[in-house]
């Protein structure tokens, strides 16, 4: 994956450079091109021309990640007839993804992006705490892209149960 104005450096954010802006509402959206769920890839050059979600979340199959999912999922037929493609992009390996999407009947990719370059682009791979502890982790987040390749909504620290809603009713202004 090529993101030329976004450095990816599997730790986060690149601090060689605290004032690089990170994409938000009008930008174009960054470069990708990432392996997905299924067997598949998704990239933007593919959804050219076409409106859709990314949204990124921690890990798969865990109780927050699971209730994000099929919210999504049983958004879909709305999403649809909006011609939104959703993909979900987080950490894991494309077998967890595939095991993910088994489990609960997700029919929209995944895509794994295991070196975090596409979260850096994004701004989502960010220092997180807990128990004490500090790391480097994702933030639940989401973009919404319109058929210009530019993005028109973004939900940062998203709650699983909201998103759906969010995303049709942001969509639907598209």
């Amino acid at each position: 994956m090529t993101l030329d104005r976004f450095a990816a450096n599997g730790q986060g954010r690149d601090m060689s450079d605290p004032a690089r802006a990170l994409p938000g509402i009008g930008d174009p959206a960054p470069a990708f091109d990432l392996p997905a769920s299924g067997g598949t890839s998704v990239s933007s050059s593919k959804l050219a021309g076409r409106p859709y979600l990314l949204y990124f979340y921690p890990k798969a199959d865990t109780p927050g990640c699971t209730t994000q999912a099929c919210g999504i999922q049983e958004a879909l037929p709305q999403l649809g007839k909006l011609d939104l493609t959703v993909i979900g992009v987080s950490p894991d390996p494309v077998p967890a993804l595939d095991r993910f999407a088994g489990k609960f009947g997700l029919t929209f990719p995944l895509a794994s992006d295991a070196g975090h370059v596409l979260a850096d682009a994004y701004g989502v791979w960010v220092e997180k705490s807990m128990y004490g502890r500090t790391y480097f982790g994702m933030e639940r987040s989401s973009f919404l892209v319109d058929s210009e390749g530019r993005i028109r909504a973004v939900w940062r620290k998203v709650k699983p149960a909201d998103h759906a809603s969010l995303v049709a009713e942001a969509a639907a202004g598209l």
